[in-house]
């Protein structure tokens, strides 16, 4: 038996842990925010990977980054900063929005001349699901804020026609492997549905798969990483890294062969990784904020993965994953499952409805 040991025990490394159990890998999430949990005892073949971008040092994340077999040791103090984030993108070539690191002397006009009338502060680490961001309006005299110096980065707004991201993986023989684009929805900065694959965006694959590729091969990284796009023409940029598994990803558990948690893990273990074979269309919708239903289950081909956390407004609970060959009885499932949801998820079921539809136009 091999044993992984994960930086983090959140629903990522929960669904790792899962998928580990039929390759005969244990995996073992740790919640390394518990600074009274004393650090786990390692064995030499242990191989250590994560599911987050920061952690705390913590006696057990210590311990756990400095095991020789941590997977990618180099690359996460690299991609978690969004300034080197970027720097690592534009040294390679690939396309990304403009930007500019706000540093103590950084002010809004500086920002407003290179970057347009509309800016986007980030904050350089932290920040998720449209949290650490802030808008600066040149129309309405918008200042940097003291606490945004020296902790942020400036990008460009970009006009773009659509979110889409790629999910791939390198072996530490740079053999690489992809999954079809991903289309996605975001409100308020929250991921709340993915589609895949799309027939329309097979022309921008090969496009992707060279900008991922570069960026992985750069890093000389081992595993599943995801490259979140914007889609401006037929023209693709970078808007963001993340060094791990991927929500967008999650309609894979449904939808191909080999889901993006048991690639990740082939990936890290050195155990065979062909190209995953899709199934049919795959629609992911993210419960948020949202109490269980059973009535989620009520058709055979509706998939849930219930992460077991309290529920509070704006967190991630859950996710649903719908695979099947007919248009129609995707859009039968979606008719029922919105029936079972929230009504902000009304805006979320019409998008993913559409987006179907126009395979059958």
């Amino acid at each position: 038996m091999k044993d992984v040991w994960v930086i983090g025990a959140g629903q990522l490394g929960r669904m790792m842990k899962y998928a580990g159990t039929p390759l005969g890998i244990n995996v073992h999430p740790v919640n390394v925010d518990d600074p009274d949990l004393a650090a786990p005892a390692l064995g030499d073949d242990a191989i250590v990977t994560a599911e987050r971008e920061l952690w705390p040092q913590t006696p057990s994340g210590m311990a756990l980054q400095a095991h020789p077999n941590f997977r990618n040791s180099t690359v996460f103090g690299r991609t978690a900063d969004r300034k080197t984030q970027k720097e690592l993108i534009d040294s390679l070539g690939v396309a990304t929005a403009k930007w500019l690191n706000v540093a103590a002397a950084t002010d809004a006009a500086q920002c407003f001349a290179a970057l347009g009338d509309t800016v986007l502060l980030k904050r350089r680490s932290g920040g998720y699901d449209g949290r650490g961001q802030l808008w600066l309006k040149q129309s309405e005299n918008d200042e940097i804020p003291g606490d945004w110096k020296n902790s942020a980065i400036a990008e460009e707004k970009c006009p773009f026609d659509e979110e889409m991201s790629l999910v791939g993986a390198r072996t530490d023989s740079g053999e690489l492997v992809f999954y079809p684009l991903t289309l996605n929805l975001h409100v308020d900065g929250i991921l709340m549905a993915s589609i895949s694959p799309l027939p329309r965006l097979e022309h921008l694959q090969a496009q992707a798969e060279e900008m991922l590729g570069a960026i992985l091969n750069e890093l000389q990284y081992v595993g599943v990483m995801a490259m979140e796009c914007f889609r401006i023409g037929d023209k693709l940029i970078v808007n963001e890294l993340a060094p791990r598994v991927h929500n967008s990803g999650h309609w894979t558990q449904a939808g191909a062969s080999i889901s993006q948690f048991e690639m990740h893990l082939r990936a890290i273990t050195r155990l065979p990784l062909p190209r995953p074979i899709v199934r049919n269309t795959s629609v992911m919708i993210n419960l948020i904020g949202i109490d269980y239903d059973e009535s989620w289950l009520s058709y055979a081909d509706t998939q849930l993965h219930w992460y077991n956390k309290a529920v509070r407004p704006g967190r991630k609970v859950g996710h649903i994953n719908i695979n099947d060959g007919s248009i129609e009885y995707l859009c039968r499932a979606l008719d029922h499952l919105q029936s079972h949801l929230s009504d902000n998820y009304l805006e979320v079921v019409d998008w993913v409805r559409a987006q179907l539809q126009r395979l059958n136009a």
